[in-house]
């Protein structure tokens, strides 16, 4: 039978992107709000009632990585120093003030919609193909190294869809932008010792939340509320 390594890929909790005040937060500094901090408790719960073990722990390095592990390391009560890994950090935004109103809705609403082509630019950022470029490599680096059975990985959305699609197509370079990564939530993956030898388990498993009852809206859609409902008039 194929012997095969199993790697987790979790998005980090819930965060807040904007102050009581309207005033946008710091994406690389901007922490975990209560919502958030359950959700990764969670799935710490969900990890322990299964014995899961792990032999390495990797974050992109921003808070809400960080903090998200950290909270479910607590509850496997497993002591393991984090990894940092800052090419899996989320693909950059651009400026959104050098935008025009129709310019912003179409780069949120549409930046995810199905097969992205690599030149789609993240808000006026960094394009679909720089994410891949700096994403695939390091998977590749960590699959090459013997030394672990049991990964767990702690990044982002974007980031995310990258490596599963990645997944999905054999070890294939796309992107599908209409695979849902809710805060949160847990995905499975297998490698085995061959580069297409990819097995998706599971998809966006988001205790304490696992039927995604009361979401029907993407995240994009719903940060496009958050940013209409907090941008400056006049």
């Amino acid at each position: 039978m194929p012997t095969r390594r199993r790697l987790y890929l979790m998005r980090h909790g819930d965060v807040t992107y904007f102050d009581d005040s309207g005033r946008a937060i710091d994406p690389d500094t901007v922490p975990l709000n209560d919502n958030g901090r359950a959700q990764a408790t969670a799935a710490g719960r969900a990890f322990a009632s299964q014995a899961v073990h792990f032999d390495r722990v990797i974050v992109s390095g921003l808070r809400r990585t960080v903090e998200t592990a950290q909270l479910v390391l607590a509850e496997t009560g497993q002591q393991i120093d984090l990894e940092v890994q800052p090419a899996w950090q989320e693909i950059r935004g651009g400026r959104l003030a050098a935008m025009s109103p129709d310019e912003i809705e179409n780069a949120f609403l549409r930046v995810f919609e199905g097969i992205v082509p690599e030149d789609m630019r993240f808000l006026g950022g960094e394009t679909i193909g720089e994410l891949l470029d700096r994403v695939l490599p390091e998977i590749a680096r960590l699959r090459a190294d013997p030394s672990w059975d049991t990964a767990l990985l702690v990044l982002h959305g974007g980031v995310n869809r990258a490596i599963l699609s990645h997944a999905i197509t054999a070890g294939g370079r796309t992107f599908f932008g209409h695979l849902a990564q809710a805060t949160g939530c847990i995905n499975a993956l297998d490698v085995g010792a061959a580069n297409a030898d990819w097995v998706v388990r599971l998809l966006n498993f988001a205790p304490p939340s696992t039927l995604h009852r009361d979401v029907r809206n993407t995240t994009m859609e719903m940060l496009y509320a958050q940013f209409l409902r907090y941008r400056p008039h006049g």
